[in-house]
C-alpha cells in the first residue's frame, strides 16, 4: 500500500514496537477478561497494520477485517458506557475512533463497499492516437469509463490524517508529562509511547491514501 520503501519499513517498526507492548500488557492482563480482550484487538490492530504496509498485504481480502473492526469499534464503545471516569471514557472513546478508522481503510481499499462515480474520459497511453474517420472525414478519440472516488472520501481520509497526527502529538505529551512527573525509568510508560507510536502510523497510512 506504501510505494516508498523507507515509509513502509518505518510504519512496519512503529507497528511492530506497538505489537510489542500489546503482547506484553495482554500477557500482563490475567484475570481481567475486558483487558485482555482490548489488548488482543489492538494487538490485531498492530499486525492488521503492519500486513497492509506491503503490497502482498493491500492485496487481501478487506471485508471480513472490516466487519472485524467494525466490531471492535462496539465493543470499546460499549467500555465507553461501563467506564466510571471521564478520563476512562475519553481513551475508550479515542479507541472506538481508532477501530472505526481501521473499518474504513478497509472500506476504502476495498473498493466496491464505498460508492464510486463513473466518469467518461478519453482512452489514455497509446490508445490515444487511435482514431476513427467519420463518414465525413472527421475524427472521433477513443473514450472509456473509469471509476473516480467521491470528493467526501479523501475529505474523510484528510480529516482523520490530521485527528491522527494531533492524536500522536497527545499521547506523546502524555509520556513525557508522565515521565517528568513521577521521574520513573523511560520504558515504564511504553504504553503510552505505544499508544503514540500507533497514532503516527495512522496518520502516515491515511496520508498514503491522499
Amino acid at each position: 500500500m506504501i510505494a516508498d520503501l523507507a515509509l513502509r519499513w518505518v510504519v512496519t517498526v512503529l507497528f511492530a514496537l506497538s505489537a510489542v507492548e500489546c503482547t506484553y500488557a495482554l500477557l500482563g492482563s490475567r484475570g481481567r477478561p475486558g483487558a485482555a480482550v482490548s489488548q488482543l484487538l489492538h494487538l490485531a490492530m498492530a499486525i492488521a497494520m503492519m500486513v497492509m504496509a506491503w503490497p502482498r498485504g493491500a492485496e487481501l481480502p478487506t471485508l471480513g477485517p472490516m466487519y472485524f473492526f467494525l466490531a471492535a469499534a462496539v465493543w470499546f464503545l460499549a467500555g465507553l458506557l461501563r467506564s466510571g471516569t471521564t478520563q476512562g471514557r475519553v481513551v475508550d472513546g479515542y479507541h472506538a475512533a481508532m477501530m472505526l478508522a481501521m473499518a474504513w481503510m478497509y472500506a476504502a481499499m476495498n473498493g466496491n463497499v464505498l460508492a464510486r462515480q463513473p466518469e467518461t474520459v478519453a482512452a489514455g497511453g497509446h490508445e490515444m492516437h487511435a482514431m476513427h474517420m467519420g463518414a465525413h472525414g472527421g475524427t472521433a478519440m477513443a473514450m472509456e469509463h473509469v471509476s473516480v472516488q467521491p470528493l467526501w472520501i479523501p475529505t474523510i481520509n484528510w480529516l482523520l490524517t490530521i485527528g491522527f497526527v494531533i492524536a500522536a502529538a497527545v499521547w506523546l505529551h502524555r509520556y513525557f508529562a508522565a515521565r517528568h512527573r513521577a521521574e520513573t525509568p523511560p520504558f515504564s510508560h511504553f504504553g503510552t509511547l505505544c499508544r503514540a507510536m500507533m497514532a503516527a502510523g495512522m496518520a502516515i497510512m491515511f496520508g498514503v491514501m491522499l
